[in-house]
């Protein structure tokens, strides 16, 4: 059984893809990022970063003490090597499934993450900060829909690489973005759009929170107003 502490964010959806699509049994346990629930010291033994997701996985291959992991790029490795699923399988497929998963991680969720926040969540609106996000978005779809021509998926099949960048990719409009401008892009979003367990991992999203609801004053200054004395 694996312990998902979890809130139904880009990050968070990586986790969950994982699992559905491996059958894997776990729990969420909500993490409101929002409310500063990512700073309760329980929470922070598990997630020095005071960030999710993060697992608890207490059934791990060795047999041994429960195994908690924080970053999403680490589980999504931890759960490929505990199931042998979605990995790469050989040296070629694995180094393949790691580059564009670290492509992900140092680049595209960054960089889009600084898109939204510049275009939704900013105090005040800075047309040179937009404009760079928006610019550079367009720049890394422009990455990715060449990487997908002539391939179902970003490392030949679905694996880690796409379950990390598929959920970064949802919110295309509030980036400024058009699917339309990127044919290889666009087929690779709709075939994952329209598998049963991403269908199912955003359902369970939805039932833990409502991320259309407008963000609050207060959890604004939660997420964005952190210091190393803390909140």
């Amino acid at each position: 059984m694996i312990d998902l502490f979890y809130w139904p964010t880009p990050n968070g959806h990586k986790i969950t893809l994982f699992l559905e699509e491996a059958g894997l049994e776990y729990t969420i346990k909500p993490v409101n990022i929002g409310a500063g629930e990512q700073f309760a010291p329980d929470f922070l033994k598990i997630a020095p970063n005071n960030r999710m997701p993060a697992i608890v996985d207490h059934t791990p291959a060795d047999g041994g003490e429960p195994v908690s992991i924080f970053e999403s790029g680490a589980i999504l490795l931890y759960l490929a090597e505990k199931t042998g699923r979605f990995g790469g399988g050989d040296l070629r497929g694995r180094t393949a499934v790691n580059q564009w998963l670290m492509w992900q991680m140092g680049g595209l969720g960054p960089m889009l993450g600084q898109n939204h926040h510049f275009n939704r969540y900013a105090p005040e609106k800075i047309p040179y900060a937009i404009d760079r996000y928006v610019k550079e978005t367009n720049r890394l779809y422009g990455v990715l829909d060449r990487r997908l021509a002539g391939r179902d998926f970003i490392a030949g099949e679905y694996s880690i690489a796409d379950m990390a960048a598929y959920p970064w990719i949802v919110p295309y409009e509030i980036q400024g973005q058009r699917l339309e401008d990127f044919p290889n892009l666009k087929r690779w979003f709709e075939s994952i759009a329209a598998r049963p367990a991403t269908i199912a991992a955003y359902e369970k999203g939805k039932a833990v929170h409502d991320t259309s609801a407008p963000m609050t004053d207060e959890a604004k200054k939660t997420l964005f107003g952190q210091t190393a004395a803390g909140r």
